[in-house]
């Protein structure tokens, strides 16, 4: 198939209303596709400890993210779990089904909506969670160490910019969230 490449006058702005950058073109690009290179990297580091991890129990990612929400969140509901993961319902059943049925995640309806399913983290499931980002935390730890005085804050602002505009206030309400809002029911694991 042939490429088309239109003139730089006539493709559309991202969505921030600026022309997309274009690593041949632009003066400041070979930088800017460094740190697209570097975040790559960092991303696979970041996920190569809990995915082995997972991958032997026979899950994978999407498990992790599903477990590492809902022990952040005791009493989270499963329609602010798809919100939160931008996921459809199909998507999630699978993941979900596997972590209740092996005893990681407990689910519950809502007594003041029935409609309502809430899911809470097991003991095995608050284990599992807790072992997965012991790594993750120590990675973090070690590289805020290493950007010295305002590393945190500066990674901090970094990535909430990353973020769309329009996620950025959904965003910082979820990493901001107290734990254990709901009191989780008696799991006896």
């Amino acid at each position: 198939m042939t490429d088309i490449t239109l003139p730089a006058s006539s493709r559309k702005p991202a969505r921030g209303g600026t022309p997309a950058l274009r690593p041949d073109e632009e003066p400041d690009a070979d930088r800017l596709v460094r740190l697209v290179e570097l975040l790559f990297f960092a991303y696979r580091d970041f996920t190569s400890d809990p995915d082995q991890m997972l991958s032997a129990i026979g899950f994978g990612r999407a498990h992790h993210r599903v477990l590492h929400f809902v022990a952040r969140n005791p009493g989270l509901c499963v329609a602010d779990l798809l919100s939160i993961l931008t996921i459809t319902k199909q998507s999630l059943a699978r993941v979900l089904k596997q972590l209740v049925d092996e005893g990681y995640i407990l689910q519950q309806r809502n007594e003041q909506d029935r409609r309502e399913r809430l899911l809470f983290p097991t003991e095995k499931g608050r284990s599992l969670a807790t072992s997965l980002a012991r790594p993750q935390l120590e990675r973090i730890s070690r590289a805020l160490a290493a950007a010295g005085p305002g590393g945190e804050l500066h990674a901090e602002r970094f990535l909430f910019s990353m973020l769309n505009a329009d996620e950025q206030v959904q965003v910082a309400r979820i990493v901001r969230r107290q734990v254990g809002a709901r009191q989780g029911p008696e799991d006896g694991a």
